[in-house]
């Protein structure tokens, strides 16, 4: 019997532990956060290198200066709340980059800005949500407060897209 009562603990502390991580209601929102602000900065300094367009490197500045401003404020909001904070993109935005890594010039540059587009069309869907209806005050605040500038960076990439005679629909090749 006493076997079967520690068997029994030994598997719920995992759970326990799980449970402990995420006792935000938002946890998931602070980590999609946190790492596709990681992965807007990365993607940042290799368009910085890698592009052909100067327009494009202008819009890789700019989201180098504004996520990194976002991480750091939604860093130090998650902190206060015991939240684990990601080391690393994602699994996914990581695959992406060594995608990326491996253009150059125009080629770069197109997948670059249909990306960017995907990528900030998501994210104000995400941010939106929050907004609306995430449960933890800052976090819905911030997300409230990040969505103009994410807004901003979607119409300037569709513009970038535009000019460089692509569709600015990123399901579009």
């Amino acid at each position: 019997m006493k076997k079967l009562l520690l068997l029994a603990v030994a598997m719920a502390l995992p759970q326990a532990a799980v449970l402990a991580a995420d006792k935000n209601p938002d946890a998931a929102f602070y980590k999609k956060a946190a790492e596709g602000g990681m992965a807007e900065v990365e993607l940042g300094k290799l368009a910085q290198k890698k592009s052909a367009s100067q327009s494009v490197k202008e819009f890789a500045a700019m989201m180098i200066d504004d996520h990194s401003a976002a991480n750091e404020e939604l860093k130090s909001i998650a902190a206060t709340k015991d939240i684990n904070w990601p080391s690393s993109p994602s699994i996914a935005q990581k695959a992406t980059k060594t995608k990326l890594e491996m253009l150059s010039g125009a080629t770069f540059d197109k997948s670059y800005i249909k990306g960017m587009i995907k990528d900030h069309e998501e994210d104000i869907e995400e941010f939106q949500k929050e907004a609306d209806r995430g449960r933890d005050p800052e976090a819905k605040a911030f997300a409230r407060s990040i969505l103009p500038t994410l807004r901003a960076h979607l119409s300037k990439i569709q513009s970038i897209a535009q000019s460089a005679g692509l569709t600015a629909n990123a399901d579009t090749d």
